[in-house]
């Protein structure tokens, strides 16, 4: 579906890259967080992806058309949901109206379908709405519009905790095997149990690129009090009830994806998740 090419971009040519040299794929039918600290680049390259911003090497291509073309074909078949984004002073069904026609598979019964997740209706005023409940109101046609591929950047600002908790419930319910969700955020409890695939980014490029099967068979996620494991441990923070841990998985244990303490150990130290993926991968190639 998507396929990034050796992408590099800087917002002006005085400036240092924000991403330099990225390559990514992104098959369809799944949900992938795109997480990396604040300047990263993740922002950026969600709006690279939906070609409203011009790299200054290398493409992105959708479908194997370049994003940069804004073909109706391209534009018509992905929607990007800012961090921060307006609405007009009008009824919800108003915009709807207006904007449906530009995504061909829009449906009317997803759109309520959405809606009722969140306890709304179309009956709004956009006007007249927080910013949370504008928020769950775009997400809703966004999803509505039915297209391949969905871009949210931050999507779970705004939202109080039974925002979230439908937020979550919203995205799973939803996931096909012809549409692909990416999403940007620093919260990342907010995301850790509906993705199918991480991607972490740094100054450095790409540090981490795989499937949350592929991480939870190589890595065990756990929160414990014994001190032999701790000290034993890839990366140890401080958790309630012990300390949150991460280990080699040589049993094939499963345990739940901890996707912050993934992230506190991709930044500190990531030779050491490199070496991991690499050595096993080596292994099974041999």
């Amino acid at each position: 579906m998507i396929k990034i090419d050796h992408l590099t971009f800087s917002y002006t040519r005085k400036h240092e890259p924000v991403l330099s040299d990225i390559s990514l794929s992104i098959a369809k039918g799944g949900v992938y967080g795109l997480l990396g600290k604040n300047g990263a680049g993740k922002s950026t390259l969600l709006y690279l992806i939906a070609g409203l911003l011009t790299p200054r090497q290398g493409k992105v291509l959708f479908n194997g058309t370049d994003t940069v073309l804004h073909l109706p074909s391209t534009l018509n078949d992905m929607f990007l949901i800012p961090e921060t984004f307006s609405l007009p002073a009008t009824s919800f069904e108003s915009y709807i109206k207006a904007n449906s026609p530009f995504y061909p598979r829009f449906s009317s019964e997803d759109m309520r379908r959405h809606l009722d997740i969140f306890g709304m209706s179309t009956d709004l005023n956009l006007s007249e709405l927080s910013l949370g409940q504008k928020k769950k109101a775009f997400m809703c046609f966004a999803l509505a519009c039915n297209t391949s591929l969905l871009l949210m950047d931050e999507p779970t600002n705004g939202l109080d905790i039974p925002g979230k908790s439908a937020f979550r419930k919203f995205i799973a319910s939803n996931m096909s095997d012809e549409r692909s969700i990416i999403i940007s955020t620093h919260q990342v409890r907010d995301i850790d149990h509906i993705l199918d695939h991480v991607i972490m980014i740094s100054d450095n490029g790409v540090i981490l690129d795989r499937t949350v099967y592929d991480i939870t068979s190589r890595l065990s996620f756990l929160t414990t009090t014994d001190k032999t494991l701790i000290e034993t441990a890839l990366y140890a923070q401080p958790a309630v009830g012990g300390t949150s841990i991460i280990i080699p998985n040589d049993n094939d244990d499963e345990s739940p994806l901890n996707l912050e303490t993934l992230f506190e150990l991709a930044l500190s130290s990531p030779d050491t998740l490199s070496d991991i993926f690499n050595h096993k991968d080596n292994n099974h190639e041999l």
